[in-house]
C-alpha cells in the first residue's frame, strides 16, 4: 500500500521511519556518494527537522519499507530554492499553496524482490510516481517540482507523467541537474494508469480505505 505520514503521525509510524531514513542512507549515501548528512545508520537533513510530509510504500501490516519521498510545500524553505536555485530561470515562480516539492525519492531494490519479483527497479519508480500523483490529487496540489539528472527522463517517460524541464545547471555533481515541474490532473493520471497497465487507486487517503492493489496487478506487465 500507498500512503503518506504526516506530522501528527510520526510516533505512530516510528518503525517505517526508521527504515526510511535507513534505507535513505544506503541509497544516497552509500550508492550515490551524494553529499548528504549522515548520522550512524541514517540519513536526515534539515528539511527533515521542519516535519514534511512522506509518501511511503509499505507492506499492508505497515511494517515493511518497499519505498518512500517526501513532500514539502513551496510556500515554505525547500531544496529547490535553498540549494537548486540555479536549476530554473530567474523570472520562474515557482511558490504557490498548489505547488509542492518531492525529494529523496528511493526504494529499496531488495525488499521490492523479495515480495514483488516481478518488479523491476524502473517500475518500482513508476509506482511510486503514480502513487505521487494520486497522492497530490487527493490533496489539491496541482504541481510537483523535482530535480534530478537527465537520465531519470527515461523513468517519467515509462511511467507517463507529464514532465516540463524548466532548466538545469551543471555544478552540483557528475551530471547535470535539472529541474522538472510536473502535472497532476486527471489526464496524466488516467496516462500513467494506462502506460503502467493499473485501473485501481494505489494511494489509500485513510486508514479505513479498502487497499485495492494486489500483487498481481502492480507486478503486471
Amino acid at each position: 500500500m500507498f500512503i503518506t505520514i504526516q506530522s501528527h503521525e510520526y510516533s505512530k509510524h516510528a518503525w517505517l521511519t526508521d527504515q526510511m531514513y535507513r534505507l535513505r542512507k544506503r541509497v544516497f549515501a552509500d550508492q550515490l556518494n551524494w553529499d548528504v548528512p549522515v548520522v550512524g545508520e541514517y540519513e536526515r537533513d534539515g528539511y527533515d527537522a521542519m516535519r514534511p510530509v512522506y509518501l511511503v510504500w509499505c507492506d499492508d501490516s505497515k511494517q515493511k519499507l518497499y519505498g518512500s519521498l517526501r513532500l514539502m510545500p513551496t510556500t515554505g524553505p525547500t531544496l529547490l530554492h535553498d540549494v537548486f536555485r540555479r536549476t530554473f530561470p530567474a523570472d520562474v515562480d515557482l511558490m504557490a499553496p498548489g505547488i509542492w516539492e518531492g525529494t529523496r525519492m528511493c526504494v529499496d531494490e531488495a525488499a521490492i524482490q523479495a515480495d514483488f519479483p516481478e518488479i523491476d527497479a524502473g517500475r518500482a519508480f513508476c509506482l511510486l510516481l503514480l502513487a505521487l500523483c494520486e497522492c497530490a490529487m487527493a490533496h489539491g496540489i496541482h504541481t510537483m517540482i523535482s530535480n534530478y539528472e537527465p537520465q531519470l527522463k527515461r523513468i517519467y517517460k515509462r511511467a507517463g507523467a507529464e514532465v516540463d524541464e524548466l532548466g538545469r545547471s551543471d555544478g552540483f555533481g557528475k551530471y547535470p541537474v535539472c529541474c522538472g515541474a510536473f502535472e497532476v490532473s486527471d489526464e496524466v493520471l488516467v496516462r500513467m494508469r494506462t502506460a503502467l497497465k493499473i485501473d485501481l487507486p494505489l494511494y489509500r487517503k485513510t486508514p479505513r480505505t479498502p487497499s485495492p492493489v494486489v500483487k498481481n496487478l502492480i507486478a503486471a506487465a
